[in-house]
């Protein structure tokens, strides 16, 4: 029995302690020595590579041993366990070793020069406990996928077919897997190290200085007093959280505990709520110019400067918040909800006056990432600016504790997302040694007959299958290396191709069954989680719609003449208000069934980008209003009679 509960425990994931006494002094000291060398590595440091990566993995490992527990039955106790204290110690030796050794492994040629017995043993190490940490902090699902890779490169041989390749021995597989820059120290962790981590930095700092408390203030001046003003309230301020944090679920957390419960007061179903919520934290991580981590990888990847990719997704991050607003505006409108009382809704003015400056930090970062400036390093201009800016008035001024705790939550932040690029760069070694890729694209290309939409469909439903129960960094680089070339190979340009695996990443999110911003959106409405899924994925419904708009037409990407963005764009627009009236059921006033056919049939045929289909678009979305207008005229008297 106890075997069995062990086992039953080991593919569940982790748990977060509530760390007290000295492991809680063990686990700040740490925080605060990667979160200083993270600084001092993108400022003054110019170490080697491997000396770089190895540490920063390193460090994380042990924050996760002491930080997560080995199961959720393990409960929330603030004391590691003995192996815990185990696994951190054979961590800080890997990265000892590491370093040590970091000029020999980054100047040896891989097969011709051999590695010793103890260099296996530890690059072995290095492997395991990267494995447990992404077990602990994301769960089951991407260890099964490394595990599979692992054990493809290890007995692939034995099949035939197409996926069949060479023999690799136990220790070719341990120096791929640890020893080259193809695994361990490929470019997924390599982001997480660099650009992703400080700009983890970034928004701790920015939370910490009080910009949470503006944004949401400034959300409610903006939006409060119009009808149905709280869920809109959530889903303004979900935009500007997740800017910041870039995580659906932590944005989720922080806004929905304020959002979920006004929503519902103001008289919002609990699973509407929840669901605007979700899909509003959710949309934060496609809107620029921070994106989350997926927009670093996405640079790391495809070599396209950052700041490009950055403009390229303002018209889709514009198109998707237009949807949710306008979805919400036509459900207060339709359930008749009263606006908020004038003296409850702060003014726009006086807010900005008080918070102004929280901007300021958001402008340094454009402008930097503007002027060529790495990522990383406007990343820490941006902390100097945070901080700077936070004395500006003394209730939000950061001393030395403020800064000490913001560096803390900064790298409590960075583990689960460096966790999953070290899992996603061990499944990438894998598919790169046996050129498994390559085979991949043809099976894809097999499967869709060369046809563009069936592969867009086929990509996308990878991307949500993949990103169910692991982080978007994992998800979408996993998609990228199985997917992006087969789009490419069919003449889609490479930003839109990996634009389009970054969304669906980014929205399998609110898919169920797993839709882990649902399930926190969920637990603060006291709601059913699928039904908040669902429910989100409906609100949500342009979000995996913009996708196929851009891979068609590249204006909305601003890859195009003037003339051509602005008509893409404004008949984008007119197609996403036509959609979000039919997902609603309401325009000018209810509509009937087949005004929702003809709203939604209009709605897709704007989006898609032709001319003529664009015109017929226009002329449906024309009928429709015009019928409701009548509509309307004609029961006025009757209204006012009764």
């Amino acid at each position: 029995m106890g075997f069995t509960n062990y086992i039953t425990r080991a593919f569940s994931e982790g748990k977060k302690r509530d760390l007290t006494g000295p492991s809680f002094k063990l686990f700040i000291s740490f925080a605060l020595i990667l979160s200083l060398f993270q600084i001092v590595s993108v400022v003054w440091g110019k170490l080697d590579p491997i000396q770089l990566l190895a540490t920063h993995l390193s460090l994380i490992l042990i924050l996760t041993f002491l930080y997560y527990s080995f199961s959720k039955q393990s409960g929330t106790s603030a004391t590691p366990t003995v192996p815990d204290y185990i696994c951190s110690c054979l961590a800080l030796g890997a990265g000892f070793y590491f370093n040590i050794h970091a000029v020999r492994i980054s100047e040896r040629i891989p097969i011709v020069d051999p590695l010793s017995s103890l260099d296996i043993f530890v690059g072995f190490i290095f492997i395991i406990l990267s494995i447990e940490a992404a077990r602990r902090t994301i769960g089951m699902p991407i260890v099964i996928i490394v595990l599979i890779g692992i054990s493809y490169a290890l007995w692939g041989h034995h099949l035939g077919g197409l996926i069949w390749h060479r023999e690799f021995s136990f220790s070719e597989v341990v120096e791929d897997l640890a020893y080259s820059f193809n695994g361990l120290w490929g470019s997924p962790i390599a982001v997480a190290a660099s650009f992703v981590y400080m700009f983890l930095l970034f928004g701790a700092f920015l939370q910490k200085a009080g910009a949470g408390e503006f944004f949401f203030q400034l959300s409610t001046a903006l939006a409060g007093r119009t009808r149905g003003g709280a869920a809109k309230v959530a889903v303004i301020a979900s935009a500007f959280f997740g800017m910041i944090s870039g995580s659906p679920t932590a944005n989720v957390v922080t806004t929905g505990s304020f959002t979920i419960p006004v929503s519902r007061r103001s008289g919002y179903k609990p699973t509407f709520a929840a669901a605007v919520e979700a899909a509003a934290s959710t949309g934060g991580s496609i809107l620029p110019p921070i994106m989350g981590s997926s927009a670093f990888l996405m640079a790391a990847i495809t070599q396209i400067p950052y700041i490009s990719i950055v403009i390229a997704a303002i018209i889709p991050g514009i198109l998707y918040y237009i949807s949710l607003l306008a979805m919400v505006h036509f459900e207060a409108i339709r359930l008749d909800l009263p606006k908020a009382n004038k003296e409850d809704i702060p003014n726009v003015s006086n807010v900005l006056k008080e918070g102004w400056y929280y901007f300021i930090p958001l402008v340094i970062l454009l402008f930097f990432l503007l002027n060529g400036y790495s990522a990383s390093r406007t990343g820490f201009y941006g902390v100097l600016a945070i901080i700077v800016v936070s004395w500006f008035r003394k209730k939000t001024r950061m001393g030395v504790k403020q800064i000490f705790e913001a560096m803390v939550d900064g790298a409590r932040s960075s583990i689960p997302v460096t966790t999953a690029c070290a899992a996603a760069g061990l499944v990438i070694s894998g598919i790169m040694s046996t050129g498994l890729g390559g085979k991949l694209t043809s099976v894809v290309l097999g499967l869709t007959e060369g046809m563009l939409l069936p592969t867009l469909i086929l990509v996308m439903l990878i991307c949500i299958i993949l990103g169910m129960g692991m982080p978007v960094a994992a998800a979408y680089i996993l998609t990228a290396m199985l997917a992006a070339p087969a789009l490419m190979e069919l003449g889609v340009s490479l930003m839109a191709a990996h634009l389009f695996i970054v969304y669906f990443s980014i929205f399998s999110a609110i898919t169920p069954p797993v839709a882990v911003a649902a399930y926190a959106a969920a637990g603060i409405a006291d709601s059913n989680p699928n039904q908040v899924g669902l429910e989100a994925v409906r609100l949500g419904l342009v979000g995996f719609i913009v996708p196929f708009m851009f891979v068609l037409e590249p204006a909305l990407l601003l890859d195009g003449s003037p003339i051509e963005i602005l008509v893409s764009f404004s008949t984008a627009v007119i197609g996403v208000l036509a959609l979000s009236a039919g997902v609603i059921g309401w325009l000018k006033q209810g509509t009937t069934i087949v005004d929702r056919m003809l709203l939604i049939t209009s709605g897709l045929l704007l989006i898609y980008p032709h001319v003529i289909f664009s015109g017929i678009g226009i002329i449906l979305f024309i009928v429709v209003f015009t019928l409701q207008k009548k509509r309307q005229i004609q029961y006025m008297p009757l209204e006012k009679g009764a």
